[in-house]
């Protein structure tokens, strides 16, 4: 038995060979009544222009540097993205880690460290307030100073 495309559906070698339609009949999951609810309860925002645009502009007149703080969001997740990369390729591909990888995941992580300025500036915050704010939150989550898997997994609802 393989994994078939899909939603997780086991197939056997003779049903690879069905048609696209005959895989779609034997799927528990109907893929376009899923793309149309996931189009139903996908905000206006982020199927419409205009509302999208509205709302920028809205967030930009309640003094949000948006732009920023948008620009700093893509980016900490696509730089991210290139970090994990290396780090996947190292766990599960044999990339070595050697000191050419070792700096190409420093420099991933100095994109990483250029986008969260963008949201220190854009939040008008400094690079310290960050780290104080993190310190805090970890130091109530583990108030002992020792990492602990139960206060990991059974955060207080206060926890973000």
């Amino acid at each position: 038995m393989t994994k078939a495309q899909g939603f997780g559906s086991t197939l056997s070698d003779e049903d690879q060979l069905l048609t696209e339609e005959q895989l779609r009949e034997k799927n528990e999951v109907d893929t376009y009544k899923y793309l149309e609810f996931v189009d139903f309860v996908t905000s206006d925002a982020t199927k419409n222009f205009d509302s999208f645009s509205a709302r920028v502009t809205e967030l930009h007149e309640q003094g949000v540097d948006i732009q920023r703080l948008l620009t700093a969001a893509v980016g900490i997740s696509a730089e991210g993205g290139e970090f994990m990369e290396i780090v996947k390729k190292m766990i599960f591909q044999g990339k070595p880690f050697n000191e050419d990888n070792r700096e190409h995941l420093i420099i991933e992580l100095g994109d990483v460290l250029w986008y969260v300025a963008q949201a220190c500036i854009a939040l008008n915050i400094s690079m310290d307030e960050v780290f104080h704010t993190n310190v805090a939150k970890l130091l109530k989550r583990y108030p002992e100073g020792v990492f602990n898997v139960y206060k990991s997994e059974n955060r207080a609802e206060d926890d973000r």
